[in-house]
């Protein structure tokens, strides 16, 4: 899969702020998205425990029936410590190398993270989506702030609010499950996310990110 030039890799959470500040105009929050995707991929990334590296596992699945289409895997450097805001800049060395062995273009990407629920509004899902141009979205399994739960029922939603900002939803994917964190990556709107998303789930987390979690935790206690 060939990946857009974002510039040079940041070195440190400074850089990596003013990339996010001046990548940040580039997301498109509004595009349709994919109407029928024939394929969706989902991204994860997991510790190897001991060492200073991740593994960034992405999935590709049959959009109607989820079955795998392809599998890959990428061990790298953890580009940085983990500091809130910058997820990216530790897991990104990772996750573009398992993009890059990808041999099928998905029609959409799920990433478990952020898009635009973001402190500087630019997650990792916004990072994803402009390397690929591919339509992604941000699913987090924990909430970026403060939020309103919403009702017990399957499709429920409230806003998440950063300011006067509305930058995601707290979206129930089955009924009394806990919600998880929806929010635009790049070239998809909020709307069309959630319905993606709802599609996607069978369990509490969309299938993309169960499937990739699932490949990157075992990867991750391989090396």
């Amino acid at each position: 899969m060939h990946l857009q030039t974002l510039g040079p890799s940041p070195a440190s959470p400074d850089e990596a702020a003013a990339q996010q500040e001046r990548l940040r105009p580039l997301v498109d929050p509004t595009g349709p998205g994919p109407t029928d995707p024939r394929t969706v991929a989902g991204i994860d990334v997991a510790d190897c425990e001991g060492t200073d590296e991740v593994v960034a596992a992405v999935v590709v699945l049959d959009a109607r029936t989820l079955r795998p289409v392809e599998t890959r895997t990428a061990c790298a450097r953890a580009g940085h410590p983990y500091e809130p805001g910058f997820l990216a800049l530790r897991e990104l060395p990772a996750v573009t190398a398992a993009l890059e062995a990808l041999e099928h273009v998905p029609d959409l990407i799920v990433c478990d993270g952020a898009g635009v629920a973001h402190p500087r509004r630019f997650g990792m899902a916004c990072h994803v989506g402009l390397l690929t141009d591919v339509p992604t979205i941000g699913v987090a399994k924990s909430p970026p702030g403060p939020y309103e739960m919403p009702k017990p029922a399957r499709g429920s939603w409230t806003p998440q609010v950063d300011g006067d900002d509305v930058v995601g939803r707290a979206l129930r994917t089955q009924h009394g499950v806990r919600p998880v964190f929806v929010s635009v990556g790049h070239r998809i709107g909020l709307d069309a996310a959630c319905d993606h998303v709802l599609r996607l789930a069978r369990h509490r987390l969309p299938e993309t990110t169960r499937r990739a979690d699932r490949l990157a935790r075992d990867a991750a206690l391989r090396v």
